[in-house]
């Protein structure tokens, strides 16, 4: 039986090989998507550099590779300085 690589739902298996360790609730909501492991890969080249992306015209991401988006997004860690453990999320220095 041929099949298309590009064109097959994700499954949990292709879910962690690319991401890893997830937690089974994020694994469920990216396989809720109904996204294609294309779409998969296209939402992690997204992530991973975005300029690229838009500097060869490709337009944003939308539909379920949006929303896989959104989601790994969600793994990624803070890299926002302001929110330091303890410290409340819209806090700012010199307010006011």
């Amino acid at each position: 039986m041929a099949s298309l690589a590009g064109s097959e739902r994700i499954t949990r298996d292709d879910v962690i090989k690319a991401i890893g360790a997830a937690d089974d609730v994020t694994i469920a909501q990216i396989i809720a998507t109904g996204a294609t492991i294309e779409e998969f890969a296209e939402a992690q080249a997204w992530l991973a550099n975005d300029e690229p992306m838009m500097n060869s015209g490709r337009p944003l991401a939308t539909g379920r590779v949006r929303e896989l988006v959104d989601i790994l997004a969600e793994l990624e860690p803070d890299d926002d300085d302001h929110r330091e453990a303890g410290s409340p999320a819209g806090s700012s220095i010199g307010q006011g």
